[in-house]
């Protein structure tokens, strides 16, 4: 297993967003670059950067038109070269987006596809065989080419499906098996465009939609087959780079298909969402919430086996929040927002923290969709820096900006928590140093519940020689325990000890380290 990897705090970035360098309204590489002191200074020392190739971006990059070009509104190949030396220079990792699953439907692959006449690149994505052909099982644009054919998207239609091949083989005219020359070509095309990232430095990808890419492939089989191929490639040809895997299906993705760490995602009903996101009309029944009386077995449940099965093989990797979904202050107070971040900090995995989350920035319910942003546009506003022009993020005019700021008079910046005992900031600064400094807060020590019962208050695990208590809820809650001459490695709100128990405040945090 790449041995960086265990040691390693993630910084997401959405790039258009981050910081502007040159005055255009729309943050770029040289941006990022002029940031790497701040990420490292946060504790950080890896960074995943949302899509940068040359888009149409109707899906905010997630629509590749070319996916060996960097979109010139983030700069250049030097650019990112520039980048990449100097994240290395601060033994920092960077990783890329790689989309395998679509493509732009004005990718150079696409245009040739969707053309009436026979070429290599005509079974590149998949077409019925006739345009009147559109069984209703599948995502199909219709009528849209000169070819004699609908095509499939994962997503929006201007996304059309790359051809990896059907596990299970319905329609004959026009399905191709996994195993069959065109579906092998398009692997081939893939880790063509791996090897050409990484021969330029680039330390791995997270990867989108990483369980999209064989269709009829219910369990996935056929999927982590070509995966566990590109993972060994990556082992034999670029030893140190890594794979994480947006699945949030560690059996599957880690166990099976040979990801580095996979994403515990909020999806309907499962751990995450039990966690953090769980809502029934508008009472929040999650586990971290305000006035908490969530369920922690809901998360256990689900989280325990999969630990079991991934530990190790690799790594299960709690975020802060991503581009994808609203952030942590639409859901719960500041107060709560401290807990969750040390909780996530020192819990097994490789920890993600999105740009922002570090202090707190709000999710804007009142935005027009950009660029297929929808319900996700108001999770991806710009950074906010400081109280100067656009809150530090572009010296441009106000109206050429990317996305507008929040204009709050109390809008969260990094200059107005930095230095402050207790803001979301320093405390999510603390728990990072605190987990880098102890490698028993990372991966190295195994994961034990202590006390974790059903509808019950609070939350306690070990983690080697730390034991960690957790109490969302409002009310203070006493526990059986012999503290034994434990110190207090790190504390939020409060807490008492008896001769033989131990009471956690609410809304309180505690950790324990063992003499």
């Amino acid at each position: 297993m790449t041995c960086w990897l265990k040691n390693a705090v993630f910084y997401e970035i959405y790039p258009q967003s981050f910081y502007d360098s040159n005055s255009d309204g729309i943050g770029d590489l040289l941006g990022i670059t002029l940031k790497l002191d701040y990420i490292r200074s946060l504790g950080c020392n890896a960074i995943w950067i949302n899509p940068i190739y040359d888009s149409p971006f109707l899906d905010a990059g997630y629509d590749v038109r070319d996916h060996k070009r960097i979109a010139p509104r983030y700069g250049s190949m030097d650019d990112l070269l520039h980048l990449l030396d100097e994240a290395h220079r601060r033994d920092m990792k960077i990783l890329l987006d790689l989309v395998p699953g679509h493509t732009s439907d004005t990718h150079e692959w696409f245009q040739h596809a969707k053309r009436a006449e026979h070429s290599e690149l005509s079974d590149r994505y998949i077409f019925t065989d006739r345009v009147w052909e559109a069984p209703d099982e599948y995502r199909l644009v219709c009528g849209m080419c000169e070819r004699d054919g609908n095509y499939m998207v994962n997503f929006f239609s201007s996304q059309p499906a790359l051809n990896y091949g059907f596990y299970e083989v319905t329609h004959p005219s026009w399905q191709k098996s996994a195993d069959s020359p065109e579906a092998r070509a398009t692997v081939e095309a893939l880790k063509d465009v791996m090897r050409f990232w990484l021969d330029q430095g680039v330390d791995g990808f997270r990867v989108d939609m990483a369980d999209s890419l064989v269709k009829n492939d219910e369990q996935k089989i056929a999927t982590a087959r070509i995966w566990r191929e590109i993972r060994q490639m990556m082992d034999d040809h670029y030893p140190g780079c890594v794979l994480v895997s947006e699945w949030s299906s560690p059996h599957r993705a880690i166990a099976s298909a040979g990801f580095h760490a996979d994403f515990y995602l909020d999806h309907p009903n499962n751990g995450y969402h039990h966690l953090f996101r769980s809502k029934y009309g508008e009472e929040n029944a999650s586990f971290f919430a305000d006035h908490a009386h969530g369920d922690i077995r809901l998360f256990l449940d689900e989280y325990l086996p999969a630990y079991e099965v991934s530990k190790d093989k690799g790594y299960i990797s709690f975020i802060t929040n991503n581009h994808d979904m609203p952030r942590a202050p639409f859901y719960m107070s500041d107060d709560i927002i401290r807990l969750t971040h040390a909780f996530i900090m020192t819990m097994p995995g490789v920890p993600f923290v999105y740009y922002g989350d570090e202090i707190g920035m709000r999710y804007r319910t009142d935005l027009v969709s950009k660029e297929g942003g929808y319900s996700r546009t108001g999770s991806r506003t710009p950074m906010q820096w400081n109280h100067e022009k656009n809150l530090g993020f572009s010296d441009a005019d106000e109206d050429m900006l990317y996305l507008p700021y929040d204009h709050s008079e109390d809008a969260p910046t990094v200059e107005s928590q930095e230095g402050v005992e207790g803001s979301i900031y320093e405390n999510l600064r603390a728990l990072i140093r605190l987990r880098r400094e102890n490698p028993e807060l990372m991966n190295d020590s195994g994961f034990e519940v202590i006390f974790g019962e059903r509808e019950q208050y609070p939350f306690v695990y070990r983690r080697g020689s730390f034991t960690a208590f957790v109490n969302p809820s409002d009310d203070a809650h006493t526990l059986d325990y012999r503290r034994n001459g434990a110190a207090i490695a790190y504390q939020i709100g409060g807490c008492d000890f008896g001769d033989d128990t131990v009471t956690i405040g609410g809304r309180s945090f505690l950790l324990l380290k063992a003499e």
